[in-house]
This record gives structure tokens, sequence and C-alpha cells, in this order.
């Protein structure tokens, strides 16, 4: 090391080697780290002194430093190496270049927890909204600008009522652990704005912190959101690290136990994470930081869930082959702590055999992509007939219900971070991202998107009303689906990121919150309050079970039946007719619903079910006309017009 240590030394003993990292005891603090094959290990104290780890139980060198409390930078060094400890609770700074310019801190983790009430909501009731710390609150009119961008930001109450308003559940934040950027991205002037770039799994990221105590100003965050009802997910990326691949930086894991830590084949890092490594998630060194770090955010943070991110690098084990049943994954999904929070799967990863959509055991939700193409394809006119959408509609059984979980195993989207905005879904039909700085090679090519007649920004009326009713019919689908509905943030504003898909490495008003909704865009976000409140007073419309068709020995009507323009009955050559564009599911329940798509160019007069089905139905949402709110009798033709969605529920 360059650094000179020569400090007044407060007294040491040989300390615990649990738990790992910096734990505040009685007198000081003890210091534990994992490095089963250094030959010599010291801890640095800045301003008070460097020791010599001379205890060694197993692989974990071990101290405790008297005196020595909450506040005080500490260091391992590792036969010669500075490294920071990987379970750190408060780290700041960065990288400069490949070199570290990272600090760990002793964090005092005391809080007072008292009144704090998870809201522990249903899985049946939720709905996520996936939103960015920092772009949530950037451009917030009515957080105060020293607040903005911030744990403390999003805490705010003008944060709480916007998202309160909305009707939306839970938070997911996208990643919060300290992460840092990586040296080729700032070399082209760019940072890693979404932050899948971990190097403390345990520390939340400092620089979204208005104080110099981001752990405190973390719980205080959780707390105000548990207060308004509201469940806080984290995007947690243990997929892979900051260090890269060979030539990365030598940040921690990498010098404590690079084999123990990191997967290898060949005599290179294993990568299936498209980040340059891949966490061997099934060792044991690197399961126990995964799931202690996880119980970390349970049980000291009060988080409600997770989502994982590419967590089919997570379901490897042995040489590296997906094996499920002897992963990490099922070390979660055992753990008495982690198996009672949400635990939502991104099932897949950047290799052939990573997808394993519908794949995860009982407990996990997953995010279905398949949801995402087909709505997708279905409101852009190239869906290839209806038997996509009605799947989806209907919650995908075909791919949950073969495992034994319910619709709510689905995390149905049609955006999310990585990809177009719902405005700019409508706007572009091709990416747009040269600002990226990889000649617009980046980012996904196949987007299913359609600009409405007109590629990008427009000032024709008859083009901005097609793409806001478009938005409309996207969002609508998602919440009127079986399963569980995820919002990304924004996208109920019109935000615009001017057609690029893949904006991880911009920090600026391209991926912040606009203020105020755009222009025509309140439409968008009234459809989503009345159907998020319609949600969940309607059981109806958050279906438990998945349809099986059966007929209700009470009044005769099936669980589910689809339903033809013409009011007659479906038949088996409809889910052949590719030029198909309507359908309509009548659903049963306490008071019946039915909701009618139409994706063609011309609107349709649909008839209404008879039969057993209810007498009356009101308008409860037009896509089309948000002031339709008419009654209609059974049987009667409902005007469906072009490219909308309508939905009916039995008058009451």
């Amino acid at each position: 090391m360059a650094e000179t240590w020569a400090y007044e030394r407060h007294p040491s003993a040989s300390g615990s080697p649990h738990p790992l990292g910096a734990q505040p005891v009685v007198s000081g603090t003890n210091f534990a780290v994992h490095a089963p094959r250094a030959r010599r290990v010291r801890l640095h104290l800045p301003g008070v002194g460097s020791y010599e780890l001379e205890s060694r139980t197993g692989s974990v060198w071990h101290t405790e430093v008297r005196g020595i409390g909450p506040g005080q930078e500490y260091a391992f060094e590792v036969d010669g190496t500075r490294v920071l400890d990987p379970y750190a609770k408060h780290v700041a700074g960065g990288l400069e270049g490949n070199t570290s310019r990272l600090r760990a801190y002793v964090a005092d983790t005391g809080f007072d927890w008292s009144g704090d009430a998870p809201p522990r909501t249903p899985w049946d009731r939720t709905v996520v909204y996936e939103a960015h710390v920092r772009g949530l609150t950037m451009q917030h009119p009515d957080v105060p600008e020293e607040l903005r961008g911030t744990y403390a930001g999003l805490a705010h109450p003008a944060t709480l009522d916007r998202l309160v308003a909305l009707g939306v559940t839970a938070v997911e934040l996208l990643p919060v652990h300290h992460f840092v950027t990586e040296p080729s991205i700032a070399d082209r002037g760019l940072v890693n704005y979404w932050g899948y770039n971990t190097v403390a799994f345990f520390a939340p990221h400092a620089p979204y912190a208005a104080t110099d105590d981001p752990v405190r100003e973390f719980k205080e965050m959780v707390r105000a959101l548990h207060g308004r009802g509201l469940e806080v997910i984290l995007d947690v990326v243990y997929n892979h690290t900051a260090e890269g691949g060979e030539g990365g930086p030598a940040i921690h894991l990498r010098t404590l136990d690079d084999t123990g830590y990191y997967r290898h084949a060949q005599g290179h890092y294993f990568d299936v994470t498209g980040c340059g490594n891949t966490v061997r998630a099934d060792s044991a060194p690197a399961s126990a930081l995964i799931v202690e770090s996880l119980r970390y955010w349970v049980r000291e943070m009060h988080v409600d869930g997770f989502r994982f991110d590419l967590a089919s690098a997570l379901a490897r084990a042995g040489r590296g082959r997906i094996n499920l049943p002897h992963s990490v994954i099922e070390t979660i999904s055992r753990d008495p702590v982690l198996r009672a929070v949400k635990l939502v799967a991104e099932p897949w990863d950047a290799s052939m055999d990573g997808y394993l959509v519908g794949g995860y055991p009982h407990g996990w939700s997953e995010w279905n992509d398949g949801f995402r193409d087909d709505v997708r394809d279905f409101w852009r006119g190239h869906g290839g007939g209806v038997a996509g959408i009605a799947t989806r509609l209907a919650g995908s059984s075909q791919v949950f219900e073969p495992s034994g979980r319910p619709p709510q195993a689905s995390v149905s989207f049609v955006t999310a971070h990585d990809g177009f905005t719902l405005r700019d879904l409508v706007s572009y039909d091709d990416k747009h991202n040269e600002a990226n700085g990889e000649d617009n090679r980046d980012g996904h090519s196949d987007n299913r998107s359609w600009n409405c007649g007109v590629e990008g920004e427009t000032d024709d009326v008859d083009v901005l009303a097609l793409r806001r009713r478009q938005a409309a019919n996207l969002v609508a689908t998602t919440l009127l689906s079986a399963g569980v509905p995820m919002l990304r943030a924004g996208d109920e504003l019109g935000q615009t990121q001017g057609g690029n898909n893949n904006a991880y490495c911009h920090d600026s008003p391209m991926t912040w919150l606009p203020p105020v909704a755009e222009v025509g865009w309140e439409h968008v976000r009234e459809v989503v309050t009345r159907l998020t409140a319609l949600r969940a007073e309607h059981p109806v419309l958050r279906t438990t079970r998945f349809f099986t068709g059966a007929v209700s020995p009470d009044d005769g009507r099936e669980d589910l039946s689809w339903l033809h323009p013409d009011g007659r009955p479906w038949a088996e050559d409809d889910w052949h007719d590719p030029g198909l564009r309507t359908i309509g599911m009548a659903l049963n329940g306490e008071r019946c619903a039915v909701v009618l798509l139409n994706s063609g160019d011309e609107g349709v007069a649909w008839q209404l079910p008879g039969g057993p089905w209810p007498w009356k139905y009101a308008v409860a949402l037009d896509t089309a006309d948000l002031a339709h709110d008419a009654a209609y009798d059974s049987g009667a033709s409902v005007g469906v017009a072009a490219h909308s969605l309508v939905l009916l529920l039995e008058a009451s």
C-alpha cells in the first residue's frame, strides 16, 4: 500500500469471527473478514492506527478494537492490497479509472422502529411501481430542492401523496446497493445511472442520501412509505459485481477469495451476465454473502421484498449449469426470514440456457416478458390473431400453472426501466440511442412498438390522440389481466427519452420524471387511477386462481367466457383467425365484469352476452372516451371505437 499508517493505537483483542464486517460491540467494534488464502491481513483505521489481524478462525481473520464506534473509516489490507469490506454497511466514493476510491465506515445501525407497520399487502392486491430513487423526484416541483433525488425526497409527503393518489401499493426501487460507474462508461463522460454495478451489498447508495448518514435516511424513507401503506421492494444485483472480468478493478472479492466468490471456466471468468463476471452463488462464501445481505435488508432495513436481476445466474450450481434445486434460489426459498417477503425473479440471464420463465419454485413471482410481447403485438396490430392476448389476459396459465402457483406468479408489464417508455413505445418504430456513445448498437432492436404513423415528436393532433389512446390501452390491459401488474414510473406522466430504449448511462432530464404530466397525458393517468381503484374494490378483477371454464351451479355462468363482437358463441376456429383483432372476456364473480378489446382500425358494435349473464351493465372505463358512463341491458350493442378498450361492470 502507498499510504503510511502511523497513528496512536487503541487496545485490541482477538474478537469474534462472526458476524463478518464491522460490528459495534459494548467496548468498541469487532472486525472480521473472509480471506482463506491470505498470508497476512491488516486493519487500517485512519486517524487511529493499523492493526495486524493475528486471530484466525477457519477462513475468517478477526479482531476487536476498543473505543472505536460508528463513523470510523476503516479498510482491510490483504497481502499488501487494500480491499473494501464486502460486508460494509456504510460506503462512500467510487472508482477513478480502475482504481478504487471507495471508503467504508463503521455504521450506526441503531434505529427506533417503534410504530413501523409493514403493509404486508397480499399479492392479489399488489400493484408495483418501478421507480428510480433519483429520477423520481429530481424535477418534482413540490419537493424541496435540497431533497430532490434522495431517499428523503422519496419520503417527502408530496412524493407519497402522488404515489397514493395513483393507487400503487409497492415501490420497486432500481438498485440502491452502493454501486459505481464502470471505467468504460466514465471514459465517455457518462455515468451508470441505473445502478446495476454493485460494490457493497449491505450499504445504501450514498449519493442518494441528502445527509451524511445514508443508513438512517434509508430507514426513515422505509418508515414513511410504510406509514402510507406502501411496500418497498428492492431491485438487487447479486449475479455479478463491479470488479468485472480480467483487467477490471480489484475492489474486494477478487482479492479476498477469487475462486470462492466468482465462477471460472478454462482459466477465465465464467460470464453469463454480460458484465465480465458471474458470482458463484452456490459456493459457501458467496451464498452466505447473498443470504446475509438479504436478511439484513429485511431485519434491519425493513424492506418488503426483492426483485432479483438476472436471477438465472443465481440458479446455477456445480460447473455453472442451471440447477434450481441445488442453488441459492432454493436456499432463499427455505429461509424463514426471506420466504416471508416478496420474491420476484427476472427469470433469465445473458446465456442461451438461462431462460427459465415459469420455472421458479413456490413462493416466487417472475417478470413475464411473454405478457409484454403479446400485449404490445396485439395493440399494434401484429398479434397474428387473438390467442396471444387471450393467454395473457387469463394469467399465462400454461406458463405458471404447471408449477402449482397462482396467477400472481406472473408480474405483468408492458414497459420497464429497460426499453422504451410508454410514450416512446407509441411514438417510435426504432430505437435512437446515439447519445449513449455506442453508435446505436446497444439496446433491443425488437421493440414491438408502433409510432402511430409518424416517427418521434409531432404536432399532428390525430396522431397524438391515437398515441394517448394506445398508451391507455396498454396500461389498462396490464391492470385488467390476471397476475400482478407492474407500472413504470413516469409512464403516467408521458415521460419521453427521445426514443432511447437503453438510457442506463444518462443522469439528466432525459431520465428524470417530468415535473407535471405532458399535455394530454392526464388521460393516461386517469386510466391508471380509475383502474387501480376498481381493481382494489372488485375481486373479480384480481383472481387468485386460474380460470377453468367451470360452470357455477348457482348461476349457470362460466368463470370466464370469451366473447365475439357479434354475440355468437366463441368458436375454436376463432383462435386460428390471424386477421381477428377483437376479443372480449366475461368474468364471473360477486359482480361480473366484461372487458372488450378492439385493436382494429374500425369501430365495432359489440353485442353483450345474454343468457345467464347479468341483465344490466355500466361502463366503468372506455379508453376512447373517459366520460362514457352509459348503462346497457344484457344483449344490447355497445360501441367500441377503433383502438380502444371498454370495461363494463354488472350494475349494482
